[in-house]
């Protein structure tokens, strides 16, 4: 029985063979003869085509390939690469028994009998319809992200390598930094840094940050292809693989330079509101000080003019009673210079003598720029007088003087000079043509550069440190200039120091302004002026008295009035009042209010208005005779005169 069952093994070992190969489903094995003609044919060539065993056994394989393959010749050109490079291999479509079309992998190995004759092929097909389904969406996503990253013009978006080389690059990249791809791939990232980033190491620092951390994030300035700089917010991420291992780094550069300067804009913005809310209140109280200064200083003045009158010539008393005098001037100066800075005080043009006005500021100059500052004063001797506010110029020569002495800190030399220019058309400075007097106030200090000179004029510029500085003086001086129909010029240098130029218009005086002016510069009754009755009406009981005080030495009848209402009343009562002085600034009725009250009652009634600063009405008589605090008797002298001459009607309130 053994010697029978031996030659039943080879059937045996095929039988097995066709179970394992109808066993696997995942690939179609089948034979074809040396014609192409399939011969056998397995369950999974049954799944992946749809014929049965029955129906397919007997035909050529071609029936597997798409018509365009057939009539390319396909299927015997892989049959001829078979056999000539002992197997073919290739991915292409292949059609099922539907019609459907489905992308395979194919293997055909020819076969060949121990003599080397060939007896058929050994086919192997497998379906890469999921495999290509999963390459294609693989494909078509990486082109919709590179599509995406190429399209973002906003960002930065390009890759690293390892050692920081640029290894891709985004549109965004070109527009912002400025390279195209085949400039700058391949070079270091540190091309974007500014040269003081790169000597304090900050690149390398950043990729060692990224590896350790995972991110870096930061802001700060880097550097185009030409050179010009922007504000950038970077993030670099490191990027490992599925091992952990460091691949490279991803990184992402937005230019924030916008957001960077309209946030420092808001900033300054915020600042110049707080130094404005600031100036504001340090103005309010320092205007309210200044008044009330104002008052005491008038009463002390008008009361040593007519203490210095009645004493007897006495060697000793005099010189005392002279330097009281000079210290309440001073005081008067003084509080001018508060009023201007609290700009409570209206611009009153007039003739001014600034050879005059500068030689008598020189000692407060001195006292304030300190004793490392040298003052030179060079004036000619015909210099014309100024049509300006006395007060407001005196301001603006300080204001430009202590910039001077802020730009040389370890001292020099300021020149305060002045000279005489008649301007013609086409001048450089712009002026209306006529003849001007140019005030120049320049020093031997560190200048300034072009950017700096061009907004030094800017309400609340400043290049001084916090606290140092306003940045409203020269735009303050440049608003006098302007509104005495002048102008305010700076010239500068870096290292060369800096000369600001006042130009302001000269004063043309008349004979008659010229002969008036000298008959009202001593303190009694102007010519032609007879004995007065006057009513002089203020709040402060010391400055009515000595007011008072003043207008009787004068000769003049007297009446008082410490109120608006009051003053009326008296009005009623007297019938022959010739005019009225009366203050600004009192409660319940101010003076203004008081004048606009006489003139309906009393058109012809001349009203003198005396104050230390105005914040008058809207629409206020423009003739109004002005008279400013404190005061003296030859002040009162000249501004009843001017009375006198604009309404020579006296007497006519009843």
């Amino acid at each position: 029985m053994p010697n029978a069952e031996r030659p039943q093994a080879p059937f045996a070992e095929e039988g097995q063979h066709r179970l394992l190969l109808d066993a696997i489903t995942d690939y179609a094995i089948y034979m074809l003869d040396p014609a192409g003609i399939i011969t056998s044919w397995n369950s999974g060539a049954q799944r992946f085509s749809g014929y049965t065993p029955a129906e397919i056994v007997g035909r050529h394989f071609s029936l597997f390939h798409t018509e365009e393959d057939q009539q390319a010749g396909l299927p015997q050109r892989s049959l001829d690469i078979a056999i000539n490079a002992g197997k073919y291999e290739a991915e292409n479509l292949r059609v099922r028994k539907d019609g459907s079309v489905y992308w395979a992998h194919v293997v055909i190995d020819p076969i060949l009998d121990p003599t080397g004759k060939l007896v058929g092929f050994a086919t192997i097909t497998r379906d890469l319809t999921e495999k290509k389904a999963a390459e294609e969406a693989l494909r078509q996503s990486e082109q919709q992200f590179r599509l995406l990253v190429q399209g973002v013009t906003d960002y930065a978006i390009f890759m690293l390598d390892r050692d920081g080389c640029v290894s891709s690059w985004n549109s965004g990249a070109k527009r912002i930094k400025g390279y195209t791809s085949d400039e700058i791939i391949g070079a270091h990232f540190s091309h974007f840094y500014t040269p003081e980033d790169r000597e304090r190491g900050d690149p390398e620092r950043s990729l060692e940050v990224a590896i350790r951390e995972g991110r870096c994030e930061k802001e700060g300035w880097r550097v185009r292809k030409d050179g010009s700089r922007f504000w950038a917010h970077v993030v670099l991420d490191a990027i490992h693989d599925d091992d952990g291992e460091l691949i490279g780094f991803a990184k992402i550069t937005r230019d924030v330079t916008e957001r960077m300067e309209t946030q420092k804009a808001l900033e300054e913005a915020r600042e110049a509101l707080f130094q404005s809310q600031k100036m504001e209140a340090i103005g309010r109280l320092t205007g309210g000080i200044a008044h009330d200064f104002n008052n005491l200083l008038a009463a002390i003045l008008g009361s040593l003019e007519l203490v210095d009158k009645r004493l007897p010539a006495d060697a000793k008393v005099r010189p005392l009673i002279e330097n009281a005098i000079q210290g309440a001037q001073r005081g008067a100066s003084l509080t001018r210079r508060l009023l201007a800075f609290a700009r409570r005080q209206e611009l009153n043009p007039e003739p001014v003598d600034a050879a005059a006005l500068v030689r008598g500021m020189s000692a407060f100059l001195q006292r304030t720029l300190g004793p490392s500052i040298t003052i030179e004063i060079d004036f000619p001797h015909d210099l014309p007088p100024v049509l300006a506010d006395s007060n407001q110029l005196e301001s603006a020569l300080l204001n430009l003087a202590v910039n001077s002495r802020d730009a040389m800190p370890d001292g020099g030399v300021i020149t305060i000079a002045a000279r005489q220019e008649m301007i013609v058309p086409g001048h450089s400075s712009k002026l209306e043509p006529g003849h001007y007097v140019c005030l120049s106030v320049s020093d031997t200090g560190e200048g300034m550069d072009e950017q700096t000179l061009a907004r030094a004029m800017e309400p609340f510029f400043t290049t001084k440190g916090v606290g140092k500085g306003t940045g409203l003086g020269l735009s303050m001086v440049h608003g006098l200039a302007e509104q005495s129909n002048g102008r305010l010029i700076l010239k500068s240098r870096k290292g060369e120091g800096t000369m600001a130029l006042l130009w302001l218009p000269v004063a043309e005086l008349d004979a008659a302004t010229l002969s008036f002016l000298n008959q009202a510069s001593t303190p009694s009754a102007a010519p032609g002026t007879r004995e007065l009755s006057i009513l002089t009406v203020d709040d402060d009981f010391l400055v009515l008295t000595n007011t008072v005080a003043m207008l009787e030495d004068l000769g003049h009848r007297v009446f008082e009035a410490s109120s608006g209402e009051q003053a009326l009343q008296v009005l009623e009562r007297e019938a022959a009042i010739d005019l009225v002085i009366t203050d600004q600034a009192m409660p319940q009725m101010t003076g203004t209010q008081l004048a606009d009250v006489i003139k309906l009652k009393w058109p012809h009634l001349p009203v003198i208005l005396a104050t230390g600063h105005t914040e008058l009405e809207p629409g206020l008589n423009p003739k109004l005779q002005r008279l400013t605090k404190p005061f003296r008797q030859v002040d009162l002298v000249r501004v009843i005169a001017e009375a006198v001459r604009a309404e020579p009607a006296l007497s006519q309130n009843g």
